[in-house]
């Protein structure tokens, strides 16, 4: 349950960092009483007194959340970014453009898509362990904080933090890829960790600032590839996203991709859509490391597997990690906000600490 504010801030560690925060995307835009600035991305940084050597972190968060997904629980305790910060690792993490503190008007962005509400986030976050929002292995979910109903206040908590996506996935993907390729020009080489409906735009973005990427951990992204999902207005043409991702050979048009679908057992229980042989190269994704990370209890299981032959075909240097193989039972898909998140963290930080060193 939610502790009290007292509880909260007594029991929060005191500490000692350097923080700030500023903007990327300086884009001037026409509005009807002047001049604005079009989508852009707020970013807040924080790093420990003494940085440990090696690569700032980015943090980039999912669906129509916000950074807080990285900055706190639902329940009150240090998220993922303060944790890393208390490693010894300097921290990124960004509000995309129209979610959380990098407002959105829909005269400069365009129309919002609707709220997401309880019933559309229940099976994702919270699924049941039987019933139509259920999962294969929903019953194995034992570590969210809280209850599982609006009306509980770390649900509460949590339902708090959600919003609207853009309308049109296609330009939001484009926005995103735009921000994160020039916030990573600034403070990269960086490892990105992103989420959920997040991952596209991120793939997007570190696809066109590839050499400012020391790796990436792809949690749980929307997909899989080539999906498309009307409901959503959803259709990733370029594989794993709707803006442009460089191929080799080069790619002008979306069409140029020849996909192949096909029942695939062993992969899956929904069909998977890959490149038709002779595959194209991942031009710029295969130049740093990438994991694939799933949790035991969430429903992107059923296609994790299809990213990682997607990412092996395009010649990337891609591992599945799945939070189960390395002893981290009982998580769902915000496993970052979970009551063993740091155990999770850890399985993270371990992977890059081996692809990278130190």
């Amino acid at each position: 349950m939610l502790r009290s504010v007292q509880e909260i801030v007594s029991s929060a560690p005191v500490t000692t960092s350097r923080r700030g925060a500023f903007w990327v995307g300086i884009e001037p835009f026409p509005g009807p009483l002047g001049t604005v600035m079009r989508g852009p991305m707020f970013v807040e940084w924080e790093a420990p007194a003494e940085p440990r050597p090696g690569p700032p972190w980015v943090l980039v968060h999912g669906g129509g959340g916000q950074a807080t997904d990285y900055t706190v629980t639902p329940d009150g305790r240090p998220g993922w970014s303060r944790l890393l910060v208390e490693q010894g690792h300097t921290v990124f993490v960004v509000d995309r453009p129209g979610h959380g503190r990098s407002p959105h008007h829909p005269d400069i962005l365009g129309p919002m898509g609707p709220q997401l509400g309880f019933e559309f986030l229940r099976p994702i976050f919270v699924p049941p362990p039987e019933g139509p929002d259920s999962n294969p292995t929903a019953q194995l979910h034992t570590q969210w904080p809280g209850g599982r109903e609006p009306g509980d206040p770390v649900y509460d908590q949590t339902l708090c933090t959600s919003g609207p996506l853009l309308a049109d996935p296609a330009e939001m993907h484009a926005l995103e890829q735009r921000r994160l390729a020039e916030l990573l020009h600034l403070v990269g080489p960086a490892v990105v960790v992103t989420h959920s409906a997040g991952g596209p735009g991120t793939f997007a973005g570190v696809d066109a600032g590839a050499d400012k990427v020391a790796a990436l951990i792809a949690i749980e992204t929307l997909g899989p590839p080539f999906a498309q999902r009307p409901e959503m207005g959803l259709d990733m043409v370029w594989g794993l996203a709707c803006a442009p991702i460089a191929y080799d050979p080069p790619v002008t048009d979306p069409s140029e991709l020849k996909t192949a679908t096909e029942e695939r057992p062993e992969l899956g229980p929904i069909p998977i859509t890959l490149q038709q042989e002779p595959a194209r190269r991942l031009a710029n994704l295969s130049r740093f490391p990438i994991a694939v990370v799933t949790a035991e209890a969430s429903m992107f299981l059923a296609y994790d597997r299809h990213l990682v032959e997607f990412l092996k075909q395009g010649g990337c240097d891609v591992e599945l990690v799945r939070l189960a193989d390395h002893g981290v039972h009982g998580n769902g898909h915000a496993m970052m906000l979970e009551r063993n998140h740091e155990e999770v963290l850890g399985v993270l930080t371990d992977w890059v600490a081996r692809k990278l060193g130190g």
